[in-house]
């Protein structure tokens, strides 16, 4: 009998509906056991009930303890620095998993395949900041503190290690700026070091500082299997490894703790296309995967990650961001006809 899983589906704002509609339906086609609780959040949220982020929301995702998140818009004045943040630390998501794999035909760069882990929670995206007065000027300084804590590096690491343990994976690099932020990065690379030792003739390990990194990303990706980062060196650094395969439009992202997981399409809400149905829906697609299996679910995101790569392969459908001319719905039918059809 097949079980069923509860999942809080969150469309968004922009073209989030519009790319989680054709992402359903290819999910139905593949034959995704899914029952979802649909919930809103952001600017939708907040002109329907006049919050970005509803408690119905926040219990529904409680209940389901697993959610597929659309983009969405922190609405100005709202009082969020952003939904997605409040998100993040209302469940303590403390990892941010950013696979990038080549799909497109011709790529820049073929046969990418490597994983950003982020922490999620502290680093200087803690929020932790003010001003400073001086001279009659109150607001003559401003200071941020990069919080960093022995605890949260050591977590952020081990799910590192054993992520690359679960996935075949061979390399473990941690990214760090250690060389001129002697305490902040210094703990964090110290930890980092420790946590390796567990792992030694398991999983290989090496830490480099973060600009070399960046630079040698461009170079040569090849060399980096799992990269494992504080919060802001991971923020820029999956959007470039995006850039590798593609963009945004082809990065799926994980938001994952012990209470709950999130999964997101990494791009925006692009407003200026909303309603249009033009926009990609692969990074939402892709992301639905990465829910596929962490529900236990992988052959039916083997079938979506095959179909998907046959109609790329094929140019059967094309967006406007691949060249083409092809709207949302279009692609989306184009994967479902070269969808394998489950056994029953």
């Amino acid at each position: 009998m097949t079980t069923l899983h509860d999942v809080t589906l969150i469309p968004g704002d922009g073209i989030g509906p519009e790319i989680t509609r054709t992402t359903l339906d290819i999910l139905e086609a593949a034959g995704a056991p899914i029952i979802w609780r649909e919930c809103i959040g952001g600017v939708t949220a907040m002109e329907t009930v006049g919050e970005p982020l509803p408690q119905a929301t926040l219990e529904s995702i409680e209940a389901t303890g697993v959610a597929l998140k659309g983009p969405l818009t922190t609405p100005i004045g709202s009082g969020f620095r952003s939904v997605n943040v409040a998100l993040r630390k209302h469940f303590d998501l403390f990892a941010n998993v950013r696979p990038a794999v080549t799909i497109l035909p011709a790529a820049r760069y073929p046969d990418v395949d490597l994983v950003i882990v982020r922490e999620n929670t502290e680093g200087l995206y803690a929020g932790i900041e003010h001003f400073i007065g001086m001279e009659n000027d109150p607001r003559a300084i401003a200071e941020s503190v990069m919080l960093i804590t022995r605890y949260g590096s050591q977590r952020i690491v081990r799910f590192a290690f054993e992520y690359a343990l679960a996935h075949g994976r061979r390399l473990v690099t941690l990214v760090h700026k250690a060389n001129i932020l002697k305490y902040t990065q210094g703990l964090f690379l110290e930890v980092g070091r420790e946590v390796a030792a567990e792992y030694e003739g398991r999983v290989e390990f090496d830490d480099k500082i973060v600009d070399a990194t960046a630079m040698q990303l461009a170079l040569d990706p090849y060399r980096f299997d799992v990269i494992v980062t504080e919060n802001m060196f991971g923020d820029i650094l999956s959007d470039q490894v995006a850039g590798l395969i593609g963009g945004l439009g082809f990065a799926p992202g994980a938001n994952l703790g012990e209470r709950a997981a999130i999964f997101e399409a990494v791009h925006g809400s692009a407003p200026d296309i909303a309603g249009q149905g033009i926009a990609n829906p692969t990074s939402l697609l892709l992301a639905s995967c990465l829910m596929l299996d962490h529900l236990g679910e992988a052959p039916v995101a083997a079938r979506v990650r095959a179909a998907l790569q046959r109609t790329l392969d094929e140019g059967a459908a094309r967006t406007r961001d691949l060249g083409g001319s092809a709207g949302t719905v279009e692609f989306g039918d184009a994967v479902i006809e070269r969808m394998e059809r489950p056994t029953s």
